[in-house]
């Protein structure tokens, strides 16, 4: 006789209750301690529970999860999914309530990267902080403040060059160009003490100490890839505008396991790039995409872009394609959308890219 859990998750304690085909109920309640949680493992061990399910409530679950996963069938669930069940959650005990509704195969697990690639996705997150941090200010006349011409700028002013005309000639001609010289040469026309020199000093010595970080970042990511997931990244790379750090990004944000998206339009929807079917009476209202991963949809985005620009690549004749007829950022999209389409059936049927018209 099969038997359910579920389990109620907070900051200091843990309500599980266990449920069994005939109606036999068994609650308990835990706190969140490490050998806690290893008793409420046991325990469900002991009452030959087969499916647990948890809500996703804050990070909490985290280490519950990692106690559970590896003898259990665990799904993680969005309570909001949960309450648009409709029941008597409000009579009920939550965890009941989840053991319930996982019994009756009313809802459905979210996606949760196994442990190695969570260790990737931290890299990620955590070369991002990396980056916010490394801003000094925001110019007016350029668009990234981490481009090559703001930091040989910040890099003078720190060694004691402030003639306007020297700072001038380190930035990008096409910056120039377009803001003109006369305001260029105003922007960088300031005055500084001994002091505010010494301060910026430190702060290029700190821009790059993270920029070192960043790139070993960067190589370790590379290197669990290659030493995890080799095949698949050589597979990656034979995709136009995918090239190695690409490849690693995206194995770090839905891993190489293809079952967690039964087809490649779930993978789609779950990153945000599928357009959203907002219709009534006939008339389409709006078919912006769908909120989803961003750091994945960010890269896909960047790798449409260098796809699009790759001489005599399918993506390349498709983007002039959709360009007669729509914006440049929704031809990028489409073959943003394409691109991780192609991705899904190369990960899941382990086979390389091939051209061909699309």
């Amino acid at each position: 006789m099969e038997k359910f859990c579920g389990l109620d998750v907070h900051k200091d304690s843990v309500f599980m209750c266990i449920l069994s085909e005939n109606n036999e109920k068994y609650e308990e309640v835990f706190k969140t301690l490490t050998p806690d949680l290893e008793r409420l493992r046991d325990t469900l061990v002991d009452h030959g529970v087969g499916l647990v399910a948890m809500e996703s409530t804050s990070i909490y679950w985290y280490p519950l999860w990692n106690i559970l996963e590896s003898d259990f069938d665990v799904k993680l669930v969005n309570p909001l999914f949960i309450k648009q069940v409709p029941g008597r959650k409000s009579d009920v005990k939550d965890a009941e309530w989840i053991a319930t509704v996982l019994m009756k195969d009313l809802i459905k697990g979210s996606f949760v990267p196994p442990s190695i690639i969570q260790q990737l996705r931290r890299s990620e997150q955590e070369m991002d902080e990396m980056l916010q941090r490394c801003n000094i200010r925001l110019s007016n006349y350029v668009s990234d403040i981490g481009c090559k011409s703001m930091k040989k700028v910040v890099q003078a002013i720190a060694k004691n060059h402030l003639n306007p005309d020297y700072l001038l000639s380190l930035v990008h001609a096409r910056i120039v160009r377009k803001s003109g010289a006369e305001t260029i040469r105003a922007s960088l026309t300031g005055t500084f003490t001994s002091v505010d020199i010494e301060i910026l000093r430190m702060i290029v010595e700190d821009i790059n100490f993270h920029h070192d970080q960043l790139e070993f970042c960067k190589k370790e990511l590379l290197k669990l890839c290659y030493q995890h997931f080799n095949l698949q990244m050589e597979l990656l790379v034979t995709i136009p505008g995918v090239k190695e750090h690409a490849a690693a990004c995206i194995i770090s944000e839905i891993g190489t396991d293809m079952k967690f998206f039964t087809s490649a339009t779930a993978l789609v929807g779950w990153t945000g790039l599928r357009p959203r079917n907002d219709q009534s009476a006939g008339k389409i209202k709006g078919r912006k995409t769908l909120h989803g991963n961003k750091y994945l949809r960010l890269m896909l985005v960047q790798c449409a872009w260098g796809a699009s620009r790759t001489k005599g690549s399918a993506f390349m004749a498709r983007y002039q394609r959709f360009r007669k007829r729509m914006h440049h950022n929704k031809a990028l999209i489409a073959n943003a959308r394409k691109l991780l389409v192609i991705i899904w059936n190369i990960l899941a049927k382990k086979e390389p890219y091939f051209a061909q018209a699309i």
